[in-house]
């Protein structure tokens, strides 16, 4: 259980902060990048439940607790050394992967074959959805460059692929199952 009493403790004023390992980096070092992405993530993922209801809502709380999975993921570095330590860390598994790609195909069997690109927009979930996104597109090229560097979890980089899927599709379903989705004219203002 995480018990939080003191909200600052001053720790960071020199521009460092600690991992999940009590290491100490940079802030700007892309680990902390990259956890620090997917935080920006589920807070545009809360705005985004203002406009949710129902399964759709729910659905969306279940990614909110995925990405404090993935966060607490990526701020633990050595994952070689994880059945040395006493408290096993924190790790997405492929099952998360796996539930999103199951809501994936049920949400993408009720709409029409695309057509045409999509513009995002349309009703307020939509285009929150698509906020939601293009952040998630970010943290995953984030987590895929913090990969170059340092081992990190590869479901972490196949949940974040699979997430900007789901908020793609789930932007469709969330614009009247596609019919209002707003397709992309090419060369239309073009003169």
């Amino acid at each position: 259980m995480v018990v939080l009493s003191k909200i600052y403790t001053k720790t960071g004023d020199a521009g460092e902060t600690a991992l999940g390992n009590g290491a100490r980096v940079a802030k700007h070092a892309m680990r902390v990048t990259a956890y620090g992405t997917a935080d920006e993530l589920n807070s545009f993922l809360g705005v985004a439940r203002l406009a949710a209801t129902g399964d759709v809502d729910a659905a969306l709380g279940r990614i909110q607790n995925d990405l404090f999975d993935l966060g607490a993921d990526l701020c633990r570095p050595d994952m070689e050394k994880d059945a040395e330590v006493e408290y096993q860390p924190l790790r997405m598994v492929d099952a998360q992967v796996d539930r999103l790609e199951s809501e994936i195909d049920a949400m993408n069997a009720k709409l029409e074959p695309l057509r045409s690109f999509i513009l995002p927009g349309g009703s307020a979930l939509s285009a929150h959805l698509h906020v939601c996104r293009t952040v998630a597109r970010r943290a995953e090229r984030l987590a895929v460059e913090l990969a170059t560097m340092e081992a990190i979890n590869p479901a972490a980089v196949k949940y974040l692929n699979r997430l900007s899927d789901w908020f793609f599709v789930a932007a469709r379903i969330a614009n009247n199952g596609g019919k209002d989705d707003v397709l992309w004219v090419p060369g239309a203002n073009r003169g």
